[in-house]
């Protein structure tokens, strides 16, 4: 049973919150890994060929990856050219459950029984929240359908008699609701790029504001 003035407050609450769950922005949690040579400006660079089941999206996030490139002074191999630099891209999108304990509150009412006043008047019993508020009474289990965005980067390095090495590894996760693969790429590419190489081993959580809808 809930009284006119609770039923409000609950309602504004929900309201509070669902504003706070649609907050524009993004994160992403992203791991790298590097050895990255000196004296690379101007070095060539080409992509790997990516699955001819999926050639165009993924020629999509060859294009964002290849325009941080090139904002770092790279640039891609011309025709016939022997490229310094190999670079792999790939990303997926695959779903997990999550469980998470939720508090859960009781609403307690009193009931407050007849009585009479100084002059004998009778007053009925009746129902009064109780005054010490809800009570916390326990955890449930909530499973909950989680949509993991990944971006994987591998750039290697082609060394004496074609020999390739490792130079850059990284990889970028975000977890979300129901985010979209194409819209979420180029933060997770962004996120991979930011303060390039970066340390080694290093582990970045990051935000990113995101447009108006």
């Amino acid at each position: 049973m809930q009284t006119p003035e609770r039923a409000v407050a609950w309602l504004t609450l929900c309201a509070a919150l669902l504003l706070t769950g649609c907050a524009s922005t993004l994160t992403a949690k992203v791991t790298r890994f590097n050895q990255w040579p000196a004296d690379t400006a101007g070095a060539s660079y080409r992509f790997t060929a990516p699955d001819p089941q999926r050639d165009l999206e993924l020629q999509a996030y060859q294009g964002q990856v290849g325009a941080e490139l090139q904002q770092l002074g790279l640039r891609p191999a011309g025709t016939g050219e022997t490229a310094r630099f190999v670079v792999d891209v790939q990303a997926d999108l695959s779903e997990r459950q999550r469980q998470r304990l939720v508090p859960v509150y009781n609403d307690q009412w009193v009931y407050v029984p007849p009585w009479r006043d100084a002059q004998g008047r009778l007053f009925g019993g009746h129902w009064v929240p109780d005054p010490l508020g809800a009570r916390y009474v326990g955890d449930r289990t909530v499973t909950q359908t989680v949509q993991r965005s990944q971006l994987k980067l591998r750039i290697s390095e082609a060394g004496p008699g074609g020999a390739m090495r490792m130079v850059f590894e990284a990889t970028a996760v975000h977890e979300g609701g129901d985010d979209d693969l194409v819209a979420v790429v180029p933060y997770l590419v962004r996120g991979t790029f930011q303060d390039f190489p970066g340390a080694n081993g290093q582990v970045r959580r990051l935000s990113f504001d995101l447009p108006a809808r």
